[in-house]
């Protein structure tokens, strides 16, 4: 290791002198205590290192010593169900070196524990030729998903040996001839950079929904598996439960969290919360396929910086194995922060309101590493990342840079409103400025799927919220009595399209998730009514009569998003109710 001094600390921000031959992103650790660090930028004869963690009692003179690697995450069995910091660092692990709440400093951890046991399962056999992302064998890491041994980019050979049974992460489990002759024997860890995206073969257009268990996003606003998605709003909003909602009933296979700057009680909610959750598609814990990086607000600025690529990275391996995941990084307000806290220390040229000019483009990087991928092996497969990130916009600003910098490279907007929050209509996305650019996509292939015409039922609730929009600015001027009884009736539908099937409560047993099948036929009831209610009026009804003579089956529609049933059954009888109770109207008033 080749080793300096330091000459300057300003925060998480350390200067030394005597590294030479240095190079930027290389690792180092600083003071006596061994913090550390990542070379951001050179000047001359001084390194500047950012230290992930609290900088406090380190002073000038003490060592530095450079690593020569680049910051790096470990890849293997045992990640699944843990819970990491920002640059990977086991926190339970830590929790017990430390034993207190508080986490000591400069104390390196491998991220994978090196003691538990895992049965390796070969499945090639001595002699086979194998190249990079070759699937070696199997580990059983949890009880709904099996982890893939894949061999690491940049090896090419002569599978040697393999050896199954049970090995710690370390143990070499299998050896290959390289081109050169010689022998290389290799485990189960895989060791990769975060802020290099790894090698894939190609990148397709993804047109697969992913389907999230609420209302509004998968039939209004949907996104696509290997989209990305952007969830601003002001505080109080709901960002976070969002989120929190998509990580638990999204049908992908690994739900990536990322803790990024937020208060510590939602990750406490997090860590408590999701043990006792079931997923729907396995029927297992979904801690069984989640991973959880917490760098909240009370933790190192630094490594906060780092999280976001920590957990991109992470969801690439686990991508290459042929999987579906979906990052959350919450939030990426906070990131930029970080972002602009280092800028501002390396007194770099500030842009908009002091975030550095690269903001646009570090923003950019994060997000394109999501997408559908062929990757790299045998066998072929593919595998996808859905990157999500909330904005938390001061004030709720979307004219900040943040949030315009993200929405340049998102396809995806669920603009959340304090006006929603506030009347407690969550989730509070605001069905007018919201949008999705992958709706067309994602309408035509649900519509062959099931055979039906979702894309003009679709389009059909989005345009009576928008007529409902219209209207109320008229009602607001001259009263609903200078309505006639259509526009009337079209504000009444409105209504049940917003609070009947919109708004969605996230901490109801049943109301939490809805399934497609469950959610297409509370559409069908809906504008079921809206078709029947029209027909009556055309032979004579007036809209009080309807809506006097509806009241109960009106009621029952606002009660189907309770019903624990996806079956056509309970929502064809109450079509069948707005029926009845349409011709009792026509009966009791006449044509």
């Amino acid at each position: 290791m080749e080793k300096g001094t330091i000459v300057n600390v300003s925060g998480p921000l350390v200067i030394a002198k005597g590294l030479d031959n240095a190079k930027i992103r290389e690792i180092c650790y600083v003071g006596e205590i061994g913090l550390i660090g990542e070379i951001i930028q050179i000047r001359g004869p001084y390194t500047y290192i950012q230290v992930y963690e609290e900088t406090s009692m380190i002073g000038p003179g003490e060592l530095v010593k450079a690593t020569s690697q680049p910051l790096s995450v470990e890849l293997g069995p045992g990640m699944l169900s843990g819970m990491f910091d920002g640059i990977q660092r086991p926190l339970r692990k830590l929790a017990e070196l430390s034993d207190s709440s508080f986490l000591n400093r400069g104390v390196n951890v491998p991220a994978l524990d090196r003691e538990t046991k895992w049965l390796f399962e070969p499945t090639v056999t001595v002699g086979t030729q194998v190249a990079s992302g070759d699937i070696i064998g199997e580990v059983q890491e949890t009880g709904t998903l099996t982890h893939y041994i894949m061999v690491p980019y940049g090896v090419e050979g002569e599978l040697v040996s393999v050896n199954p049974g049970e090995h710690t992460v370390a143990e070499p489990i299998y050896s290959v001839r390289l081109s050169d002759g010689s022998v290389k024997e290799f485990n189960m860890i895989q060791v990769s950079p975060i802020r290099q995206a790894r090698s894939v073969e190609t990148k397709h257009r993804p047109l697969e929904p992913l389907l999230t268990g609420q209302r509004v996003i998968d039939t209004l606003f949907p996104v696509v598996k290997g989209g990305a998605a952007a969830v601003p709003g002001p505080f109080g909003a709901g960002k976070t439960v969002v989120q929190h909602q998509i990580a638990k009933w999204a049908d992908v296979d690994i739900v990536i969290y990322i803790g990024c700057g937020e208060r510590g009680n939602e990750m406490t909610e997090v860590i408590t919360d999701f043990p006792e959750l079931i997923d729907p598609h396995t029927g297992k814990s979904i801690m069984d396929r989640t991973i959880l990086i917490a760098n909240t607000s009370d933790m190192p600025v630094a490594a906060r910086e780092a999280s976001i690529y920590t957990g991109i990275t992470i969801a690439e391996y686990f991508r290459d194995m042929g999987y579906s995941v979906a990052v959350m990084a919450d939030s990426t307000s906070r990131w930029a922060e970080a972002l602009r806290e280092i800028s501002g220390r390396l007194e770099e040229m500030p842009g908009d309101e002091g975030y550095p000019a690269y903001l646009g483009s570090r923003l950019a990087e994060y997000y394109e590493r999501a997408g559908n991928f062929t990757v790299h092996g045998k066998p072929e497969r593919q595998g996808d990342i859905t990157a999500i990130g909330a904005v938390s916009p001061p004030g709720g600003d979307t004219s900040e840079p943040v949030t315009q910098n993200t929405m340049r490279v998102v396809k995806v907007f669920w603009g959340l409103d304090a006006n929603l929050s506030r009347r407690r209509h969550f989730p509070a996305i605001n069905w007018l400025t919201s949008y999705s650019l992958y709706s067309a996509d994602v309408n035509r292939t649900i519509g062959d799927r099931y055979g039906i015409e979702w894309n003009a039922l679709v389009n059909r609730l989005r345009n009576i919220l928008q007529d409902e929009s219209e209207l109320e600015e008229i009602v607001r001027l001259v009263g609903i009595e200078a309505l006639s009884d259509d526009d009337r009736l079209k504000l009444t539908v409105a209504a049940m399209i917003r609070v009947d099937f919109l708004q969605q409560n996230a901490y109801d047993d049943v109301d939490t998730y809805t399934n497609f099948e469950k959610q297409l036929e509370m559409i069908r009831t809906i504008l079921h009514f809206d078709d029947e209610a029209r027909a009556t009026m055309e032979l004579g009804a007036s809209v009080d009569s309807i809506l006097k003579g509806t009241v109960d089956v009106r009621e029952k529609v606002a009660r189907m998003k309770y019903i624990d049933d996806s079956t056509v059954a309970p929502y064809e009888a109450i079509r069948n109710e707005i029926d009845a109770a349409m011709k009792s109207v026509l009966q009791a008033g006449g044509e």
